[in-house]
């Protein structure tokens, strides 16, 4: 089944902050940049969006666009970092840090999600819409998908800001 996934644009935010599920807006001139992620795509069935307003305003555009139902689904939000959220990733330490990459999967001592719970989660999400959607979400929940679809090296994938991934 194929279904296209969709990064936001740029967040305002600065660089090297831990911000996963932070709601934030957009940067100034993402409506151009928005603007140029629809140039590159097909009409999709539907659009589905992450909660995060971030994803609401490029799922809107795209939906206006194309003139086809907007949903909304917290199985596309972004990994909760926890306390780690709104912190510097130089600050977070070390430590923690090591101890996430000895576990990837597994590790919540941030007290957010794991990766296996953002991974769980995007498969329901996967699950729950038809072939032809497209999804404005994050990049980890791209990496999750491309994971799920068979991609060995798709949590090594660095998908920009607009990126249009399809699994």
């Amino acid at each position: 089944m194929a279904i296209t996934l969709v990064r936001h644009t740029r967040p305002d935010v600065a660089e090297g902050l831990c911000y996963g599920r932070t709601d934030l807006g957009l940067a100034a001139g993402s409506m151009a940049d928005c603007d140029g992620v629809i140039t590159r795509l097909s009409c999709p069935t539907m659009v589905v969006s992450s909660p995060l307003e971030r994803c609401r305003v490029l799922a809107s555009r795209i939906s206006g666009a194309f003139g086809v139902e907007q949903t909304v689904s917290q199985d596309f939000a972004e990994m909760d970092f926890g306390h780690w959220e709104n912190r510097r990733w130089d600050d977070i330490g070390r430590d923690a840090l090591d101890a996430w990459a000895a576990d990837f999967l597994g590790y919540a001592g941030h007290g957010g999600e794991s990766v296996a719970q953002l991974r769980d989660r995007v498969a329901r999400g996967l699950d729950s819409v038809p072939e032809g959607a497209l999804v404005v979400t994050h990049a980890g929940v791209i990496k999750a998908a491309l994971v799920l679809r068979g991609d060995a090296a798709g949590w090594d994938h660095r998908p920009g800001f607009g990126a249009v991934v399809r699994v």
